[in-house]
């Protein structure tokens, strides 16, 4: 996809209906559709917080010829490693047809950005482990750190 096509800019309000059906397939992606869904409230909550400035949590969209293509959402949060935020981005996803077309790389870079414009050191992320599409981008712009995952539902 040509630059001159996509442009990477924070969510505004009025992207909302073109946000959800994208945060829709980036959860049905991991799993989170049917009767896992996510609740209806989490989603509004996720959507509101975007607009507080009180909270830590950002998001980004793609955007080609007028319509939404994908999105990223990121956290900063303190860390005992570092006097600087750390940047958490959380989720990534891109339209199905334009994959491999730079639009998730764009979205990347505008986290980058975002984190050196807060002092953030470090940006990180998850993805699951078949997600072998994915991670051929992740290992083109990162490192990957080692670490395993561990998690207890409470």
């Amino acid at each position: 996809m040509s630059e001159n096509n996509l442009s990477i800019r924070p969510v505004v309000r009025s992207d909302y209906d073109q946000w959800l059906p994208l945060w829709q397939r980036y959860n049905a992606f991991y799993g989170r559709s049917g009767e896992s869904a996510l609740a209806a409230d989490i989603t509004l909550m996720t959507w509101s917080r975007f607009f507080d400035a009180y909270e830590p949590m950002h998001a980004l969209v793609a955007e080609s010829k007028g319509r939404l293509v994908g999105l990223t959402h990121y956290v900063f949060h303190r860390s005992t490693t570092s006097i600087q935020p750390n940047c958490y981005l959380q989720d990534l996803f891109t339209s199905e047809a334009l994959r491999g077309r730079g639009v998730g790389q764009a979205l990347i870079n505008g986290v980058f950005d975002a984190a050196r414009r807060a002092g953030a050191p470090r940006v990180y992320w998850l993805t699951h482990e078949t997600n072998v599409n994915a991670m051929q981008l992740y290992d083109k712009v990162a490192v990957k750190s080692g670490f395993v995952m561990y998690r207890m539902t409470i």
